[in-house]
């Protein structure tokens, strides 16, 4: 095995269940913090924390290769005040508690990741933005991000590298954005959303889980790195993609008026549809990565693929 241990904090979801299935055969052992017990699977081990208190758990930290941490609150929900205390909440308390047992550890993690998001940039439909260009954007997302990377940066592990890993929209057949966009397409309504002008920065769910095995082997890397495919796209473009691949020629469009009312309808934010994100990995190629999946049709081409 290449390496020794894999933590990944928070890490029940879709994108820890993707990073635990890559690691599988790369680590004698992936440690899955969570709040609810799991069987082992395999070199797969569940090992229940709240994320809020140190306990037993702790003690996997030490001798890590790598901690990733997943932990937050699913922001496809209505922005009430209580929805937006838990986003923040569930971001800020389990970082704050990583950091402090990170601190105690003789043996810490060698790299600590946290996959914070690329929505921090302002909508973009002018020019695309870096690491080293880009505008912090304003509203309710991008100051969760902010407070959130503000906190993990303050925390001091001089042993320990970081990197706040700023991931675009990840495409994959079991969860997130892809089935919900694909089964549009299967009923007819996979015509652009809003104008269809803004743009979708992404990244192949394979592309996402090998981002942060190149960021273990390259150790000069640090700090804020964006988590996405080179070439976005724009949502005409992609529904669009989605149609032809799968083989059914057209899509009713979704104004934007409508989209207020559907968002309304099953609990969500329009931001998450109609905000251009047109972000470059600039940090990632810069570095020499190499993306499997550069392309929108092909990602998605792969993706049906698997699917059948």
């Amino acid at each position: 095995m290449k390496y020794k241990k894999i933590i990944l904090a928070g890490g029940n979801g879709y994108l820890g269940g993707v990073f635990a299935n890559y690691y599988r055969d790369l680590a004698d052992e992936v440690i899955v913090l969570s709040r609810s017990p799991k069987p082992a699977s395999g070199n797969i081990k569940t090992v229940v924390w709240d994320g809020c208190t140190e306990g037993e758990w702790a003690n996997e930290l030490a001798g890590a290769d790598m901690l990733i941490n997943l932990c937050g609150k699913n922001v496809n929900c209505r922005y009430t005040e209580a929805n937006r205390r838990e986003i923040i909440a569930s971001r800020i308390i389990p970082t704050t508690l990583l950091g402090a047992v990170i601190a105690k550890l003789e043996d810490p993690p060698k790299l600590w990741i946290n996959i914070t998001s690329a929505t921090i940039y302002r909508h973009a439909e002018d020019r695309p933005q870096d690491e080293e260009t880009g505008d912090i954007g304003y509203g309710f997302s991008i100051d969760v991000c902010k407070a959130w990377e503000k906190t993990f940066f303050e925390i001091h592990t001089p042993q320990t590298r970081k990197i706040a890993l700023r991931m675009g929209i990840v495409l994959g057949m079991s969860d997130s954005a892809f089935p919900r966009l694909l089964n549009l397409v299967k009923f007819g309504l996979g015509g652009k959303q809003g104008d269809g002008q803004q743009y979708m920065s992404w990244i192949h769910e394979q592309d996402a889980a090998r981002v942060t095995q190149w960021l273990l082997d390259h150790t000069k890397l640090n700090g804020v790195i964006n988590c996405t495919a080179p070439v976005p796209i724009k949502n005409a473009e992609f529904m669009a993609d989605i149609r032809h691949v799968y083989g059914i020629p057209f899509g009713l469009p979704a104004p934007a008026w409508l989209l207020t009312v559907g968002a309304a309808i099953i609990g969500t934010e329009t931001e998450l549809i109609l905000k251009s994100r047109w972000v470059l990995p600039k940090q990632l190629t810069d570095s020499g990565y190499t993306f499997l999946f550069s392309n929108a049709e092909y990602a998605i081409k792969d993706l049906l693929s698997i699917s059948k």
